[in-house]
């Protein structure tokens, strides 16, 4: 499927949207894990994961996920995930084994951890919206024990978690920009109040261990922003009910990739960091970028 772009320079002539595969009931996380040369992403509503190789095999990657749906990998090449099912963020060692780092704020239970990032200093920043726990198709129907949906940040060094803000309704989809002094958030309360709800990327200024409002970058349509990625320059490659648009660190878009399936969430990968995985329903898709286009690992 051939790309419909404004900003010719983001890709090369021949670039085209590949289906790598399609074992998902909602693939959501992707995450390049250079070691492996795998992608790996989430099937949250199918509670499992998947492994894509390099060499395009698809595998299991784990049968029982507890409903795992946003994926980061830390500086020791560590697997970070959210799960909705423990309603916690987990670690995956390079032996296997799955450590819970945090299940609670203030004695409180998490909603269900969506989406997830680590910033150089080993951090974890998160976003804790509710999605898992209103009813059984991924995670387990529940009473919320915290008043709101908040961004945290947990520090696995020294054990400790605080809110960096509570200045989101539905906060899902996050990332860094390329020298981490800001953080993007889609905020997508449209969901939950058609008439009022935001459906938009917000810039908040990192200040240590906490987060300050600066502006609304940019409304997301059609549909809702959910999970994004920055390019090395600051352009965000963010999702929308059937592609990924692509706005510059102003704001405008200058691009957009069409999808034949609505969107999630979407990462840089591969040898070179210069192609992009896309999340979408049921499909892991992949497109080509021009050389140097990418995300430094």
């Amino acid at each position: 499927m051939k790309t419909t772009n404004f900003h010719l320079e983001l890709f090369n002539d021949n670039s085209i949207l590949e289906c790598l595969c399609s074992p998902a009931i909602w693939a959501e996380g992707p995450v390049w894990m250079p070691e492996q040369q795998a992608l790996i992403f989430s099937d949250v509503k199918g509670n499992c994961m998947y492994s894509w190789q390099y060499n395009g095999s698809i595998d299991v990657f784990r049968p029982y996920s507890n409903y795992a749906n946003g994926n980061a990998r830390d500086q020791e090449g560590r697997l970070i995930s959210c799960e909705h099912g423990r309603r916690c963020i987990s670690r995956t060692q390079h032996d296997g084994s799955i450590e819970i780092l945090v299940t609670h704020f203030d004695g409180k239970r998490f909603n269900s951890p969506n989406d997830v990032v680590v910033k150089s200093d080993g951090t974890i920043w998160f976003t804790d919206p509710p999605y898992g726990i209103i009813s059984d198709d991924e995670g387990y129907h529940s009473p919320s024990q915290i008043i709101g949906c908040y961004i945290y940040c947990f520090d696995p060094k020294e054990n400790s978690l605080q809110i960096a803000t509570c200045d989101t309704q539905r906060p899902n989809g996050l990332a860094f920009s390329p020298d981490e002094s800001l953080l993007y958030v889609a905020d997508m309360s449209i969901i939950d109040f058609p008439t009022c709800g935001r459906s938009h990327l917000r810039v908040y200024a990192v200040d240590q261990n906490n987060l300050d409002f600066l502006k609304v970058l940019t409304d997301v349509a059609p549909g809702i922003p959910d999970g994004f990625c920055l390019d090395k320059v600051g352009n965000i490659f963010c999702s929308c009910d059937d592609g990924i648009v692509i706005f510059n660190p102003e704001g405008q878009q200058i691009g957009k990739i069409n999808v034949p399936e609505r969107v999630s969430n979407c990462t840089f990968g591969g040898p070179n960091y210069n192609e992009l995985f896309i999340t979408a329903t049921r499909s892991l898709y992949r497109i080509k970028l021009a050389t140097g286009i990418s995300i430094v690992p």
